[in-house]
């Protein structure tokens, strides 16, 4: 792999490479862009089957990062942590105070705080060796949960592509396919059943099964979740779904989920608007816990009605990147972007002025 080759095409500023022989801690640190402000972005712990998919899941998570700042107003740049390891059997104490150091040695260049395969109990110990983490447990001093308001964008940002796709934001009756039933998922899929919607659901983990199916989800084998006839596809687990085995698979009028990095190429929102397909960028919809952990850093006072209000918009700024998209006839995908690019246009414009 060409690693400055590599950054140079997506735009990064920088790649750590963190290693503790003792805890066993092998992480990637990547800082994408900061023209917005210092990095933010979770840390994620997964058994990654090779070195080089750690990587360029840092690289496309961090950078993911920026436009999900971006696109949200934040004052934040876009990072990740990716710690190479299996969740269920390589975590200790040390490894996340190690890592810990490691974060607060950048002097706040770079927060953090959950992602795929960490939790807050994680974090509660990071956080004695850095202060530069985010949405803590309640009785920690942080903001706590961030699932919360993740599920709360993503639902409110399904209701959006309905209104765009069928001119009403009412999700009664709608049959939704929910990929992933972790943190977010679950919680999403708790308000779409609350909501009148018939729920076919997935995850590879069993008791993330055994509890939805106990509130009136449909469980469907993880491979046939991409067969399901449905108005709403909702990935809520790893990126790159949207790929060539799973492109022509699809038999739903939009994709809107939580996951990052939903499309494996961008290639793939031509593609999606051929097949008809309204897709919800996934930087965008699923911002809520970026948001909420920016309300925690960036002001004196935390406010949880602010934050909510923030998620909420979600719903206002779909449709707004909807209207680019369709007005320019380009992806929204490539509309989202758009909007971003040009806010980090107008404060590099801003930083040069004396």
């Amino acid at each position: 792999m060409q690693l400055f080759k590599k950054m140079e095409e997506m735009g990064h500023e920088q790649v750590m490479f963190l290693q503790e022989r003792k805890t066993g801690l092998q992480a990637i640190l990547a800082i994408h862009n900061t023209v917005l402000g210092p990095g933010l972005g979770g840390c994620r712990m997964w058994s990654y089957d090779k070195e080089e998919d750690a990587i360029i899941d840092a690289l496309r998570l961090s950078k993911g990062m920026t436009y999900k700042s971006g696109v949200s107003g934040e004052d934040f740049g876009g990072a990740k942590t990716v710690v190479w390891g299996d969740p269920d059997k390589d975590k200790c104490e040390g490894l996340f105070r190690v890592l810990g150091k490691f974060i607060n040695g950048l002097n706040g260049r770079y927060s953090t705080g959950t992602d795929v395969g960490t939790n807050y109990d994680d974090f509660v110990i990071l956080r004695q060796e850095t202060p530069y983490v985010g949405a803590l447990p309640k009785e920690y001093g942080g903001s706590g949960d961030s699932s919360i308001a993740t599920s709360c964008g993503v639902y409110h940002g399904i209701r959006a592509c309905c209104q765009e796709k069928y001119g009403s934001d009412s999700l009664q009756h709608k049959k939704v396919a929910v990929q992933g039933l972790g943190k977010v998922g679950f919680k999403l899929t708790q308000r779409l059943i609350k909501d009148g919607c018939e729920v076919y659901a997935t995850d590879i983990r069993e008791k993330n099964v055994v509890r939805a199916e106990k509130i009136g989800a449909n469980i469907v084998k993880p491979d046939k979740i991409y067969d399901i006839e449905c108005d709403i596809f909702s990935p809520n687990d790893m990126g790159a779904v949207i790929n060539e085995d799973t492109i022509d698979r699809f038999k739903c009028d939009i994709i809107a989920g939580a996951a990052n990095n939903v499309l494996k190429t961008l290639a793939y929102g031509e593609k999606l608007i051929a097949r008809d397909i309204l897709y919800a960028p996934d930087y965008v919809i699923n911002a809520g816990g970026l948001i909420q952990v920016a309300d925690e850093l960036s002001f004196c006072e935390y406010s949880e009605e602010r934050m909510m209000k923030k998620c909420e918009s979600i719903y206002h700024k779909l449709l707004e990147i909807f209207k680019i998209s369709k007005e320019k006839g380009i992806s929204t995908n490539e509309a989202a972007n758009h909007l971003v690019e040009k806010r980090i246009e107008i404060r590099e414009a801003i930083h040069k002025v004396r």
